[in-house]
């Protein structure tokens, strides 16, 4: 039963999931919208509670054990708890009974996130941009015919859409968006379909039982 439990779970609410899309009946639709609405955030309440546990559990192991970079263990697990407090106590702009300034300086969740993670997020992808470079470099070599047609293509998109490429051709930056617009979208749009079917594939699998590997015990 501990192992049929969730899957009769898994199977009942996968069904639920289906039927909304298959039958408009007004009925159907109000009990998705009140599951998705109310069931759902339950879930994801408790689920977010299992995350942060769970994070918090790792790191102060990792803090324990001395491992590798476990200093910036510290510095996520003060974090965390400051957030928290001033979240829970301050409210998302000062709102909450706790104090979140100081003279002119505020430093509630909403501050924090617009002064403190969105810049690092930032340097982040402008950090990334260097390794995408140095990995293109190295994937980007004319060995087959595919891979000179994808360094000629990225070669003629990065070219038009700078203003380098305006001054060689003004038909440049326009042939450029085609590329991006038709056979870009194109091969995406293939993409998509492939991962859309995957995704129906699997989650078949999960729903009717065949896929167990998600309840663990290495079956």
């Amino acid at each position: 039963m501990k192992r049929n439990f969730p899957l009769i779970l898994v199977f009942i609410f996968g069904i639920l999931g289906i039927i909304p899309f298959l039958i408009p009946h007004p009925y159907i639709q109000n009990s998705d919208e009140f599951l998705r609405n109310n069931l759902l955030r339950i879930l994801a309440a408790f689920a977010l509670i299992l995350g942060l546990g769970s994070l918090l559990k790792v790191h102060s192991d990792k803090i324990r054990r001395k491992r590798e970079n476990w200093e910036y263990s510290w510095v996520l697990i003060i974090s965390f708890v400051i957030s928290a407090f001033i979240g829970l106590f301050g409210g998302v702009a000062g709102t909450g009974p706790l104090p979140t300034k100081i003279a002119n300086f505020p430093f509630d969740i909403q501050t924090l996130y617009v002064n403190i993670l969105v810049p690092l997020g930032s340097t982040m992808f402008a950090l990334l941009a260097f390794f995408m470079t140095s990995a293109a470099y190295r994937a980007f070599r004319a060995r087959s015919f595919e891979a000179t047609l994808l360094l000629i293509a990225a070669f003629i998109v990065m070219l038009g859409i700078i203003p380098l490429g305006g001054r060689i051709s003004h038909h440049l930056p326009s042939f450029a968006q085609w590329i991006m617009n038709v056979p870009n979208v194109a091969g995406q749009r293939g993409i998509l379909f492939g991962i859309a079917l995957g995704m129906l594939a699997t989650a078949l699998k999960i729903i009717l039982g065949i896929e167990r590997a998600w309840l663990g015990g290495g079956e």
